[in-house]
């Protein structure tokens, strides 16, 4: 099961951190078809968030046909957003991992290991590299 986390420094709302989140393990195909996602009220009882921000994040992976709700039993995921090429590219994310481990090693904190992916990012994006 998902297990959330808000980051009050990032700037992005509350739901659509959770929203984000489910979406990440979707894509990465740690959430598959008829698991269940956490509860609102244990949502509400690990972040301490008002129930509503939870309520907002599932109507909204619901309205994308992503999860559904069972009253009385909870959300359930029915579609996944797995992409086969991504499970196939393990040597990559081991050089990813390898990459994070040298930024990390060489001082750099989460917030500087992510701007300056998104900036190599950024920058070969403008390069339209195929």
């Amino acid at each position: 099961m998902i297990e959330f986390h808000l980051d009050g420094r990032s700037g992005v709302s509350p739901y659509l951190q959770i929203v984000h989140q489910v979406r990440h393990a979707l894509r990465l195909g740690l959430l598959d078809a008829g698991d269940q996602l956490p509860t609102v009220k244990d949502v509400v009882g690990q972040l301490a968030i008002n129930p509503n921000t939870v309520l907002k994040a599932y109507r909204e992976l619901e309205r994308d046909g992503l999860v559904g709700a069972r009253p009385g039993v909870g959300t359930f995921v029915t579609r996944t957003l797995t992409d086969t090429t991504l499970s196939a590219h393990g040597p990559l994310r081991e050089d990813l991992q390898r990459w994070l481990i040298s930024a990390r090693r060489a001082g750099l904190d989460e917030e500087s290991i992510e701007a300056l992916w998104r900036a190599a990012f950024r920058s070969l994006a403008q390069q339209d590299i195929a």
